[in-house]
């Protein structure tokens, strides 16, 4: 659930459910929303779920597990995977090294299950794993004047610069840890953490102190981080090989092993992964598992797809086969062309922008 659902309702949200958690979906006008973000700034309530990690080797331990290299230093942050032993995907995370503990936010309904596997896996490690997802609210901020939104409200050190480093400051009497995000809509981005119980505070303080800005549910997400060529965990990535998915921001080809690490590299030193995710501009919104053919074949399938409020037109995203070379195909019931991503140049570009070996 939103940590804060009445403050949500009062100003006229509507609710959908990411992972098992109930969070806004929009609140009346998403593709204005759309397009407030993508000019000045919104704030969304993010629906992560939250594991801490503490103990002498806490580092360590997480960083055996995962596809990407803890960070040793107190305010750095990192993108990472777990996967499983065939290479593919089974949860996406941000790691934060907060001194004496690592913050994970993970898929809301993913926090659990992962705190009760890696407490089996402790053996006589000195680690202890709580999930702490009802302790905090987390806050985005998004968009070409993020930075001067976040400026305009924080009481302390500037806004972090560098993806994934932070800063700990105050909004108000709230004490709140800001992140320099790896731009996921395409745009300047911040996350804003505090305490459950300040939440309400620092949503007021984000919205209409300052520079004002414009709050937005998890549909007009959808649309942003789409234009901006953005993976997602539940639509791009699951189950995916992250070569395949091009998020190569989340790997590191040159840490000791991890699960699923033999098969990566070997698809790295292969050259080339089966397939690539693309871009399509649709005649039509496509539905998501539409099938992409090209020339009388069948080449690969959508992921998902919106009528884009920037270019007022139906995009995709799909994966087809790595190697091909026609520029128009059939989506579904309805014809498209492919398109390099973004769809869109944002202020910023997403940290998860699929890229290929040449």
């Amino acid at each position: 659930m939103t940590v804060l659902e009445g403050f949500h309702e009062d100003h006229g949200a509507t609710f959908t459910e990411r992972g098992g958690r109930r969070v806004v979906g929009n609140y009346g006008r998403p593709a204005q929303a759309h397009k407030a973000v993508r000019n000045v700034v919104g704030v969304i309530e993010m629906g992560y779920g939250v594991v801490l990690v503490e103990g002498a080797d806490r580092v360590e331990f997480v960083d055996n597990a995962i596809s990407n290299t803890v960070p040793t230093e107190d305010g750095q942050g990192v993108y990472a995977l777990l996967l499983d032993p065939q290479g593919r995907v089974e949860l996406d995370m941000y790691v934060y090294n907060a001194g004496e503990r690592l913050l994970l936010f993970t898929p809301p309904d993913e926090a659990a299950p992962l705190a009760e596997d890696w407490r089996g896996k402790t053996f006589i490690q000195d680690v202890d794993i709580t999930v702490a997802t009802d302790d905090f609210a987390v806050f985005g901020v998004h968009g070409p004047k993020a930075t001067e939104k976040v400026a305009s409200v924080l009481t302390g050190p500037g806004a972090p610069e560098g993806a994934l480093s932070f800063d700990r400051g105050s909004m108000g009497d709230a004490g709140v840890t800001v992140i320099a995000t790896d731009a996921l809509t395409g745009e300047e981005g911040y996350e804003v953490v505090c305490a459950a119980d300040k939440a309400e505070e620092v949503l007021d303080a984000l919205l209409y102190f300052g520079m004002a800005a414009t709050p937005f549910g998890y549909d007009t997400w959808d649309s942003l981080t789409l234009e901006a060529g953005t993976p997602l965990f539940e639509t791009e990535l699951e189950g995916r090989i992250p070569n395949v998915a091009g998020i190569r921001n989340a790997l590191n080809f040159d840490k000791g092993c991890f699960v699923g690490q033999e098969v990566v590299s070997r698809v790295e030193n292969r050259g080339q992964p089966s397939r690539r995710l693309v871009g399509l501009v649709c005649e039509e919104v496509p539905e998501a598992g539409a099938t992409v053919t090209a020339n009388g074949d069948e080449v690969g399938e959508v992921t998902r797809a919106v009528q884009s409020p920037s270019r007022d037109e139906p995009i995709a995203l799909a994966y087809v086969e790595y190697g091909l070379d026609a520029t128009d195909v059939t989506v579904g019931n309805t014809t498209g062309s492919i398109e390099p991503l973004p769809f869109v140049e944002g202020s910023q570009q997403s940290g998860r922008l699929p890229t290929y070996p040449n």
